[in-house]
């Protein structure tokens, strides 16, 4: 191994450091929103808030870490790549959980959506209920 890869095996592995370091502060936050705000529709931003920066950017950093971590030989790729196809599917799948959720209860009725100043889905249920 030539000093050059070595470095930029160094760099990888700090990067990932990070941003595993980065994913477990915005945990902390999300997790401190979820107690603190006021109703349910708040607290799933504060729960999507949580997926997203608190999974998505520490499994990239993971991979970013696996890739740079020599001593695992090839198998650093398959770590990697396991670790980035998980991360977009998160990408995906965690905005739309929460949306879905949103959706039901606001429909259902199940959580109020208070204070509120302007209700622009509710006219459009109504307009959806004329047709």
């Amino acid at each position: 191994m030539n000093v050059s890869e070595e470095l930029v095996n160094q760099v990888l592995m700090i990067v990932g450091t990070g941003m595993i370091v980065v994913g477990a502060l915005a945990d902390l936050v999300a997790s401190i929103g979820m107690l603190r705000f006021p109703n349910f529709f708040v607290r799933l931003h504060a729960a999507t808030v949580g997926t997203i920066w608190g999974a998505f950017v520490p499994l990239l950093g993971a991979a970013f870490f696996a890739a740079g971590y020599s001593e695992l030989g090839p198998y650093r790729w398959f770590v990697a790549g396991g670790a980035v196809v998980t991360a977009f599917l998160i990408l995906l799948l965690g905005p739309v959980g929460s949306h879905a959720l949103a959706r039901a209860s606001y429909k259902s009725r199940a959580a109020v959506p208070k204070p509120l100043i302007y209700d622009a889905l509710s006219e459009k249920l109504k307009e959806g209920e004329e047709k």
